[in-house]
């Protein structure tokens, strides 16, 4: 909302402009009118640019214009190294080289800047940091997933999460779509997670902030969430397994929340009593399927009659797997009185 209120006031401050521009020196447009259309046609060229460069960040800036100054460095040493000295100095050949030169070097040192990292700039200018002063200690990126599983709630309230929470607006977006979802248990966890959202604003230990990033340029949520993480040096924070490892590749520093969640829990042993909601049929006929608050599925023998009811559990058994565990159970005996 923020930006779109800039944008407005820009476009009147064109206006003005031209406008003004008009009454200062009349010989440049015959009407009033004429300026403050030039005006506004100036304002919506520039915010097109803006719409064009959306999720284009300060860091990429940045690494265009080192790239660029150092690949004019590189050219200007080739250019005077002797290479060229038999073209004649002034002439066409040699006024060609020297484009060619500044832009070929000019495209490989954008690219490398723009593929390299803070620790990359640390070994070409040593002892120097790219670090601001009053950047925060602890970045936090959430992605839907851990959103929807509540648990980053339980930690928080704890004071074992400090720092910035940022939720993408992409992530957002994901979110919403979700709560509208005609799956029905997909649209009770997405629900869940905006109450979380909402709860965690009030957590003092953190601040949860909104971030306009989108990268347009790329189509997958996983990338974004990872070129948003390496932009900002942030943590990610997920229970998706496959995330996880795709950011381990790239360098990221990612938090699976199902990990430290079962390092921390009390181990669920058979013989247990779960309380759990039955809401689909198992892999077997007879089975009930519900899920645990945290996601992980209970797999109930003999309760396919109980399903949409919620029920007493005995573990009998609990397998773990990459994304968590299964907990495998039958219904709860009554003792006769």
């Amino acid at each position: 909302m923020t930006i779109w209120i800039t944008r407005i006031l820009f476009l009147l401050l064109c206006g003005l402009g031209g406008y003004g521009l008009t009454v200062l020196q009349p010989t440049i447009f015959s009407s009033p009118y004429t300026g403050v259309a030039v005006g506004l046609l100036f304002a919506l060229f520039l915010i097109l640019i803006d719409q064009l460069l959306r999720g284009f960040s300060l860091r990429a800036f940045s690494a265009i214009t080192f790239g660029l100054l150092l690949g004019f460095v590189v050219s200007q040493l080739i250019d005077r190294s002797g290479l060229f000295e038999t073209f004649e100095e002034g002439s066409t050949t040699r006024w060609l080289i020297r484009v060619g030169l500044f832009l070929a070097f000019g495209y490989i040192g954008m690219i490398l800047a723009m593929r390299s990292n803070k620790e990359d700039f640390a070994l070409i200018i040593p002892y120097v940091r790219f670090t601001p002063l009053n950047k925060p200690e602890n970045y936090i990126i959430l992605d839907t997933s851990a959103i929807m599983d509540g648990r980053i709630l339980d930690l928080t309230e704890a004071k074992l999460i400090e720092g910035i929470v940022i939720v993408p607006k992409f992530v957002l977006r994901e979110l919403q779509h979700l709560a509208d979802s005609s799956d029905q248990i997909q649209r009770n966890r997405a629900r869940r997670g905006l109450e979380i959202l909402n709860q965690l604003k009030q957590c003092a230990s953190i601040e949860v902030k909104f971030h306009e990033a989108d990268f347009p340029e790329e189509r997958e949520v996983d990338m974004k969430l990872i070129r948003l993480s390496r932009n900002l040096g942030a943590k990610l924070f997920t229970i998706d397994y496959n995330l996880a490892k795709i950011a381990e590749f790239h360098s990221v520093k990612c938090v699976n929340l199902n990990e430290i969640i079962n390092k921390l829990r009390p181990p669920i042993v058979p013989g247990d009593i779960l309380t759990v909601k039955l809401v689909k049929e198992g892999k077997e006929h007879h089975q009930g399927v519900g899920h645990l608050l945290d996601g992980n599925l209970v797999v109930v023998n003999n309760a396919r009659h109980m399903i949409g009811k919620e029920v007493e559990v005995e573990v009998i058994n609990v397998v773990k797997t990459a994304a968590g565990y299964v907990v495998f159970g039958e219904l709860k005996k009554s003792i006769p009185e």
